[in-house]
């Protein structure tokens, strides 16, 4: 490309992209072509006034301000546009059958303990009991024995172990399972409740203004890894929750809707080792092979 020197309205964009002929990373040239084309179409459509553009600058800018060690506004904004499960999707193409994946959020803890098939992951028991089954399958339906299965959840009032230190237990709804020859899997925990991202910054002041809520719906996250199959992150939803249909990141796919079933027959309650009403939920999951 021969670098152009003067600038106009009409050749923006060929100008910019024009001085990048020199890039010494090819790709990063590529990116940075189409990102420039997508920008000067889109202003030229909007023909922003100067003070308009100078409050976008001042959006990026609280952005950025906001990010520290333990908050990472920029991702926050990249999920409510959707970006971030776009290019999960992008990344996770599935093969036909295979179950699909959703974004992994910010609250997954390395290390959660193992426990044996049928263990309560609820270590406080407040909340509503719940018990989750199903059965880990390749896409030929060949049942994946020794499957590790990693799940997490909020708890019935929508906060994570880790955003309540001291009033939750360390690895409160967290835990680690195996599955069996026959793939199966089952353990319990709580129904979960819905809950808000972070809102309180720039991004929370983005969505008020466009008159969207902060909530996601009530979910259980999984991540699966299985020999030879590839690893799947992803999440199971209460078709029933209020927020099913409007989740504040887009995370929730219709394969993933898991219903949730209130059981109250007193043979089916002590079969599955409560003294009350729980939540039934069976979801299987299909890995693909890698």
């Amino acid at each position: 490309m021969t670098e152009q020197g003067f600038f106009t309205e009409a050749t923006s964009a060929e100008v910019v992209i024009s001085r990048n002929a020199k890039a010494s990373n090819a790709r990063l040239a590529e990116v940075m072509a189409i990102l420039t084309r997508h920008l000067h179409a889109a202003v030229k459509e909007i023909e922003p006034t100067e003070a308009e553009w100078f409050q976008a600058i001042q959006f990026l800018t609280a952005t950025g301000q906001m990010c520290t060690d333990w908050r990472q506004e920029f991702i926050l904004l990249s999920d409510v546009l959707g970006v971030s499960m776009l290019v999960d999707a992008i990344n996770n193409r599935k093969p036909s059958g295979a179950s699909e994946s959703t974004v992994l959020g910010p609250f997954h803890v390395a290390d959660a303990p193992e426990l044996p098939m049928g263990a309560d992951i609820c270590l406080d028991q407040k909340g509503e009991p719940m018990l989750v089954r199903g059965t880990i399958r390749s896409t030929d339906g060949t049942p994946l024995a020794n499957a590790k299965i990693d799940v997490w959840q909020a708890n019935d009032e929508g906060f994570y172990d880790v955003q309540q230190k001291g009033i939750q237990p360390d690895f409160n709804l967290r835990g680690v399972f195996r599955t069996g020859a026959d793939g199966s899997y089952w353990f319990k925990g709580v129904k979960p409740k819905y809950y808000p991202i972070p809102d309180d910054g720039p991004v929370g002041q983005l969505l008020k203004t466009l008159g969207r809520h902060p909530y996601r719906p009530a979910h259980l996250h999984y991540i699966i890894e299985a020999p030879d199959h590839a690893r799947l992150v992803t999440h199971i939803f209460d078709p029933d929750d209020p927020y099913i249909t409007s989740d504040a990141v887009f995370g929730v796919k219709e394969s993933l809707l898991a219903k949730f079933d209130r059981i109250t027959d007193p043979a089916q309650i002590a079969k599955a080792g409560f003294d009350k009403p729980f939540f039934l939920v069976d979801h299987d999951f299909i890995l693909a092979p890698s």
